[in-house]
């Protein structure tokens, strides 16, 4: 039998009130930003022209052109590529029951950018990067499916170790880091027999990157995140259940090794295709779902849909921040994530050691 509205518990009411409240202040954060984004820069737009331009009343063509070809395409794509690596990092954290789970710490990040040197080395024929203002000198989608070859292989390591009984946070990170290890050494590897321009393309890699995709590009990383949010969504109470122990997921029904490896592919997938366009982008995976966890707890329902608004928020302040730190020199994003992530991630470490 279901309760009515009126038999809901006024505290349970509440404790709903603030997770919806929660995520709704995070978007109305998020817009604000996003405008501020796009005013700031080696240029500064006016926010009377900003408003102009987004309501497509603009009647200076300069301003139309900064806005809607320089700025709206770097701050979109900080959006959804930080909401992607928060979706998969939280998704992979309840999928392996880790709290230092995420595609960077992981190694499935290094195994994405191994696949796109890889692809570097073998399709370098037909395309070039003169002016180093395109994401590689292969084709982009040619160089995503062999970014998410190699970021399978990883997470065909990951999820093997966490099917050995009793494995262990510690055991799941260490492994991560010996697959880190591994790719980028593969990655050092290819390096040292590529040419100048390959090279220069590789190397490219390691500096991750919000405003090298172009509107084709953050177009398929959306539509890709929509997929991976919904999935999420539709597993919301697997997820859940799986937060309690695999057997206590079995026993309310949960195919448990069928949600780990589909859910595993799904976040893969979300992380190749962004390393594939943007390069490597560390810790935003791994920061932003426990931000989101100390405010509103580990209900999926609330999580994921937090987690994503709180993943695009924070690459899209970093690379607000990255853009006028040097200016006009833009500081690659990657840096400040590295700088914020790697605190946090010794911070859990050491919490989890106490504990």
């Amino acid at each position: 039998m279901h309760l009515s509205h009126t038999q809901i518990p006024k505290e349970y009411k509440s404790h709903i009130s603030r997770k919806i409240f929660f995520i709704i202040s995070g978007l109305i954060a998020l817009c604000l930003v996003f405008l501020f984004s796009i005013s700031v820069g080696a240029v500064r737009v006016p926010m009377t022209e900003l408003l102009a331009a987004l309501t497509g009343n603009a009647l200076d063509t300069k301003w139309h052109i900064i806005i809607w070809n320089i700025r709206m395409p770097q701050a979109l794509t900080a959006v959804v590529g930080g909401a992607g690596l928060a979706v998969a990092g939280v998704m992979m954290q309840s999928i392996l029951r880790n709290p230092l789970g995420s595609p960077f710490t992981l190694g499935i990040s290094h195994a994405a950018a191994f696949g796109a040197a890889l692809s570097v080395m073998i399709f370098s024929g037909n395309t070039n990067i003169s002016g180093m203002d395109t994401t590689g000198i292969a084709s982009p989608y040619t160089t995503a499916l062999m970014a998410f070859t190699a970021s399978l292989v990883a997470t065909g390591i990951i999820i093997a170790i966490s099917r050995i009984r009793q494995a262990s946070p510690e055991v799941m990170v260490l492994t991560g880091v010996a697959l880190g290890s591994l790719f980028t050494a593969g990655t050092m590897f290819l390096q040292y027999f590529a040419d100048d321009v390959q090279l220069a393309a590789m190397v490219f890699w390691t500096f991750g990157d919000v405003g090298r995709a172009n509107w084709n590009e953050l177009s398929l990383m959306f539509v890709v995140l929509i997929g991976l949010i919904i999935y999420g969504f539709w597993n919301r109470w697997n997820y859940n259940a799986i937060d309690a122990g695999d057997d206590t997921a079995k026993g309310l029904g949960v195919h448990v090794s069928h949600v780990r490896l589909w859910g595993m592919l799904a976040a893969s997938f979300m992380t190749a295709v962004i390393v594939a366009f943007l390069g490597v982008i560390g810790f935003v995976g791994l920061v932003c779902p426990h931000m989101v966890r100390r405010l509103i707890g580990d209900d999926y329902r609330f999580l994921l849909p937090g987690t994503c608004i709180a993943g695009g928020l924070l690459l899209l302040a970093a690379d607000t921040a990255a853009r006028m730190i040097l200016a006009p020199h833009i500081l690659p994003v990657s840096i400040l994530t590295a700088f914020l992530g790697a605190p946090v991630f010794i911070y859990l470490i050491i919490r989890g050691t106490g504990r």
